[in-house]
């Protein structure tokens, strides 16, 4: 193929409606625009609260249960405070770039 036939393909496919779009409105390219506030890793962040007990990861295990419960062998060690959680919590949860 060369560059007049991919592009007269572009033109003619999905992204045809959207040739024109206007990008000049919105923060500047490098301005931090999420994850002003906890960090992810944090117990209440996208990736922390995972692993709750109400979370997906965390309520998988509460189902599962036995070691794998949050007061099991296992499961305790994911909680804020346990040795996985809460070195998670130190080391990541507190560190916001």
């Amino acid at each position: 193929m060369d560059g007049d036939h991919s592009a007269k393909t572009f033109e003619q496919g999905a992204n045809s409606a959207m040739k024109d779009q206007e990008m000049t409105s919105g923060p500047a390219a490098g301005d931090k625009t999420q994850g002003t506030g906890t960090s992810i890793f944090s117990k209440d962040g996208a990736v922390g609260k995972m692993f709750n007990a109400d979370g997906a990861i965390g309520g998988t295990a509460q189902k599962v249960g036995g070691p794998f419960d949050k007061q099991g062998a296992v499961g305790q060690h994911f909680n804020a405070d346990g040795k996985i959680g809460g070195m998670v919590q130190e080391n990541l949860a507190d560190k916001k770039t």
